[in-house]
């Protein structure tokens, strides 16, 4: 009956109807809804179950682990250090705590996913109206269908921000994630780098208190705690090559702590156990690229191993082992989700191996030789992604060389 309906009411949404200046977002509800109808026109084309809508949705589902880890990890927090005498949240998160029939337990699994969903859920929404604003407004103009890709740039943006960042801000970040990143350069398909991190990016530079990573915020007022690659920075002033282990170590956080996502973060960086799940659906569902993962882990434990036998006084920050830079910051979540994007990540096989390799290196040298910048990661994709086009092209050279010389032996 849905269908049907939809069905009867298109004709006022296309051109020349009474409507037609909402066509994008007809366009847009009833392909939320419903496969779309169109098949390519000719003799032969190739059928397939995979299309983008179904990418998108795989991607949701894939990020559900880190979501969920993350937003327990925030109530969990936020109630133990309400039980520890810290002063509450604002008015509103406490009336929506006991709509929900929620206490501050940190022990009850309950009230931390309810008050964590009480900092997610107004992120999220701001950030899905605001950057859903933009994707129509440009829909509109240029007479496209909305994209679904909006979907998982709204939801990864979130996941990538601090619990306590003002709801202005997020809507300022993912407006330049949007407008600036993809819109201007022709939409969805067309953004040379990924939208979300350049929103992060943004905020990252233009808020360095609220973004920096240098202190994430407990979500409670006046609790505050810096992160271990903060820690470890300024550790590595000191005077030992053991000092920044035994600094992240003496804050509290162990390894496992840290893998399991029992730390301050930012919302969905967390977890990386969460986040290998996620990794896991991706590469069975064959939507993100393996070989991106391998070569940045790879990579990375290479360099970081390498660091470890060169560690001295001068540079305590090159003793951080290799399985801590996996667990600390944002370099899993990065790497499953924010590398693999098919737009703005390399297109060969080959590329992709360099292109992931060229992000394990730079997130172990900006950690070890950059502390001003303890996280690291979001600026290595960044660089890659401007790195890829260049990095496509010089294995499609190889490639056409390399056949010339065989075909002309």
């Amino acid at each position: 009956m849905l269908k049907d309906f939809l069905k009867q009411q298109r004709p006022k949404f296309s051109a020349g109807g009474k409507y037609h200046y909402l066509g994008a977002l007809y366009e847009a509800a009833e392909g939320f809804l419903y496969s779309p109808g169109n098949v390519t026109v000719g003799l032969t084309h190739i059928r397939d179950a995979i299309s983008l809508k179904r990418v998108m949705i795989i991607v949701c589902i894939a990020a559900l682990p880190a979501l969920l880890a993350g937003v327990y990890n925030v109530g969990w927090q936020a109630n133990q250090a309400i039980a520890a005498g810290a002063s509450s949240m604002e008015g509103w998160r406490m009336l929506f705590v006991q709509l929900l029939f929620a206490t501050h337990d940190p022990g009850s699994v309950w009230d931390n996913m309810i008050l964590g969903m009480a900092y997610f859920l107004p992120i999220y929404l701001v950030t899905l109206a605001v950057g859903g604003f933009w994707e129509v407004l440009f829909a509109q103009v240029r007479g496209r269908n909305i994209s679904e890709g909006f979907l998982v740039t709204s939801l990864l943006f979130t996941l990538i921000l601090p619990p306590t960042i003002p709801l202005w801000q997020a809507a300022l970040g993912i407006s330049f994630g949007v407008v600036i990143a993809k819109e201007v350069f022709g939409g969805t398909g067309h953004n040379f780098v990924n939208p979300a991190l350049a929103g992060r990016a943004f905020l990252y530079f233009a808020y360095p208190v609220q973004n920096s990573g240098d202190a994430v915020w407990v979500a409670v007022d006046s609790v505050s705690a810096a992160t271990p690659l903060a820690v470890a920075a300024n550790a590595g002033q000191s005077i030992s090559e053991n000092t920044v282990m035994m600094a992240i170590e003496a804050s509290g956080v162990s390894w496992w702590d840290a893998f399991i996502g029992n730390l301050p973060g930012s919302i969905g960086e967390t977890s990386t156990l969460a986040i290998l799940l996620g990794a896991a659906f991706l590469l069975y569902t064959r939507v993100a690229s393996w070989r991106i993962m391998l070569s940045g882990l790879i990579s990375m434990t290479l360099l970081a191993t390498l660091c470890n036998l060169l560690a001295n006084e001068s540079n305590p920050l090159l003793a951080i082992l290799a399985h801590w830079h996996l667990v600390l910051g944002g370099f899993a979540f990065g790497l499953v989700f924010m590398a693999t994007d098919p737009v703005s990540a390399a297109m060969t096989n080959l590329g992709k191996w360099f292109y992931g390799a060229l992000i394990g290196v730079m997130v172990v040298i900006i950690r070890v030789y950059n502390p001003a910048y303890p996280e690291g990661t979001m600026l290595a994709i960044l660089f890659a992604n401007l790195m890829a086009p260049l990095i496509d092209y010089c294995v499609v050279k190889a490639n056409i060389s390399r056949r010339r010389r065989r075909s002309a032996g």
